[in-house]
């Protein structure tokens, strides 16, 4: 702190010793060296002090980057989100309007069984007028396809 040399400090203490004297000289030395330590302790506190809201406003810092990231992160999650139920929701009215068709073998209906018609239908929901329209659909085929084997059998059993 002080750049003081050997010769500056013995010149110092020879006139502090003719000023004070011998016998307060041992007393003066102890009030300051209790003195310099007080300001010592009192200077580490002041570091502390400062080193404490530098960490402190760093953290803040770090803590307004954290929260801008997540806020980020949560806006391209909605985003996505928002785009998948977006092309969800267009796949559903797609699918409403054009009826999926099934490749699964279908059996010929029962003779107690009637068809309907769409217009017989009444749905309760989106989802059941398009089952409804598909198992609507898919009778009509089945009576048809139906059909169609009958003449081949009846021919058959006409020639037998």
């Amino acid at each position: 702190m002080f750049d003081i040399s050997f010769s500056e400090l013995m010149v110092v203490a020879v006139v502090a010793l003719l000023v004070i004297g011998p016998e307060k000289l041992p007393k003066l030395a102890r009030t300051l060296g209790a003195y310099a330590g007080r300001m010592q302790r009192f200077v580490a506190q002041v570091k502390d002090e400062v080193n404490r809201e530098v960490r402190f406003e760093e953290l803040q810092k770090l803590q307004q980057e954290v929260k801008s990231a997540s806020l980020q992160v949560e806006s391209s999650i909605m985003a996505s989100m928002n785009t998948i139920e977006h092309a969800t929701n267009n796949v559903m009215t797609e699918s409403d309007v054009k009826p999926v068709r099934s490749r699964k073998r279908v059996s010929a209906p029962e003779a107690t069984e009637t068809t309907s018609t769409p217009a017989d239908v009444k749905p309760t929901s989106t989802s059941a007028s398009t089952t409804a329209k598909r198992t609507a659909t898919t009778k009509k085929a089945v009576v048809k396809s139906s059909e169609q084997k009958k003449p081949a059998r009846v021919s058959k059993n006409i020639a037998d």
